[in-house]
């Protein structure tokens, strides 16, 4: 083996349920519940949701196959190169790093912008002003601290990171209950009205915004080499953690919907916690949905950090970054360096403020379907090359799949192509994406001008007994 040490395999079926599941569901469900309802209705937008987790579960399914039958770290890195050799398969795992590394950033701004909810006027110690918002010591401080313990957590090992998911999870599952079960107990079915809002426009307005809410499942293949559970199970779990995010996000809708009127909650600046409290008739009860919103904050960052680590130290072991970030620590069985290096990043990112942020939030996310149109086109490959490969667990219907989840993917690359109505921002959203192609073009010609190993090491670590 090109790597001579192995992770740890710890993980169990739960702290894998919680990893994705987590991942996928962070503080957006807690701020854009009440702007999807007047977008689209309260039915249009639990059917937006539906039609949207439909979408995400045809790609879920070519990640579903793949990840049993390719448990390495990397995931999509390594399906690309099996499928389609090392140049695409770089072109991958980079634009990944993008995705997962701008989500971590975000989620270390979300943090302190969240505190705000609990402690109103918190910020102190004016530092400077980026892209037109004022950064404050305190407030950045927040996000900061948030990120060295997080850094902490991930570097001493991925099972005191997958305790705190399963933690924090946990907290998220209660607080949604009490919301829906407070909803279908308390809630008014005649606030319901109006059922839709502007026809299949309102509809599709909530539909561009629901595969980014799902982002969070790819996160599972990351850590399939950490995973103390039979290779079938992988698959099984990535979907039950889709079904989870989709019945999550239209309860919540539902719950939403119910609880508050249509002007209460065109009045309201966080409709999700007003319900709570207007369901449970008091202002502890929207606090403590806040509080399971902060929860969802963490589980999503400390899951991308996970993801965002193991992607670097995938492309670094294949010799494709530097050698430093492909090791892992001798006593912890972490990619060490790696975590530093996303630790870095996440800790300086509450710095550059809110609005940085979200353009970097913006890119990273046409990254993200980027890597999932590739994903699927491997799938497809690997289905019409390698009928016979192995596979644990292998999807009925595998062509037209792979075919829908190619078409799907591309759908939603062209959603953020001038003209479209998720269009990234020019010229922030658009320099962050291209230089980072950019970069990636040079470190991919040093990588192949100093190492031409790269191919051998990948068919090594493909042979290499699961």
């Amino acid at each position: 083996m090109a790597q001579k040490e192995s992770f740890a395999r710890v993980l169990t079926r739960k702290d894998v349920l919680a990893l994705a599941f987590g991942a996928m569901i962070g503080w957006g469900w807690v701020v854009l519940a009440g702007t999807w309802v007047e977008s689209a209705g309260s039915i249009g937008a639990m059917l937006a949701f539906l039609i949207g987790s439909i979408v995400v579960i045809f790609v879920g399914l070519t990640y579903a196959e793949l990840t049993p039958a390719m448990p390495k770290a990397g995931g999509e890195f390594v399906f690309s190169f099996r499928a389609m050799g090392v140049t695409p398969s770089f072109i991958c795992g980079w634009i990944l790093a993008l995705g997962y590394t701008s989500v971590v950033a975000f989620e270390a701004v979300a943090l302190p912008t969240v505190v705000e909810y609990l402690i109103p006027d918190y910020k102190h110690g004016y530092l400077w002003t980026v892209a037109g918002w004022d950064v404050y010591a305190s407030w950045a401080l927040v996000g900061i601290i948030g990120s060295i313990i997080l850094t902490i957590i991930n570097y001493v090992g991925i099972k005191p990171a997958a305790f705190l998911q399963g933690v924090l999870t946990l907290l998220i599952a209660v607080v949604g209950i009490m919301l829906m079960t407070g909803a279908l107990f308390n809630g008014n079915t005649g606030y319901l009205e109006p059922l839709f809002v502007g026809g299949m426009k309102g509809v599709f307005a909530v539909l561009i915004m629901t595969p980014f809410m799902f982002v969070g499942f790819d996160v599972i293949p990351q850590a399939a080499e950490e995973m103390n559970i039979p290779f079938k199970s992988i698959g099984k779990i990535l979907l039950l953690s889709i079904f989870l995010a989709a019945l999550w996000y239209i309860m919540v809708i539902f719950s939403v919907s119910v609880a508050l009127t249509e002007q209460q909650m065109h009045a309201s600046k966080l409709p999700t916690a007003d319900a709570m409290a207007a369901l449970f008739k008091g202002g502890w009860a929207a606090k403590l949905l806040i509080l399971g919103g902060i929860g969802g904050i963490i589980t999503s960052w400390n899951s991308f950090f996970v993801g965002a680590s193991r992607v670097i130290f995938a492309m670094a072991r294949a010799k494709l970054l530097p050698d430093f970030l492909g090791q892992l620590h001798p006593r912890y069985k972490t990619p060490a360096n790696a975590i530093l290096l996303v630790g870095v990043l996440s800790t300086l990112a509450p710095l550059l403020g809110r609005k940085m942020l979200v353009w970097l939030v913006d890119a990273g996310s046409l990254a993200t379907i980027v890597a999932w149109t590739m994903v699927a086109i491997s799938f497809l490959i690997l289905r019409y090359r390698e009928p016979e490969m192995e596979r644990p667990f292998r999807v009925s219907y595998g062509k037209p799949v792979g075919f829908l989840a190619v078409i799907f993917s591309l759908a939603l690359i062209l959603l953020y192509l001038p003209g479209s109505p998720a269009a990234l921002v020019w010229p922030y959203e658009w320099l962050i994406f291209l230089g980072w192609c950019a970069l990636g073009v040079v470190f991919y010609f040093w990588a192949r001008s100093s190492h031409a190993q790269t191919t051998a090491i990948m068919r090594e670590l493909l042979q290499a007994e699961k």
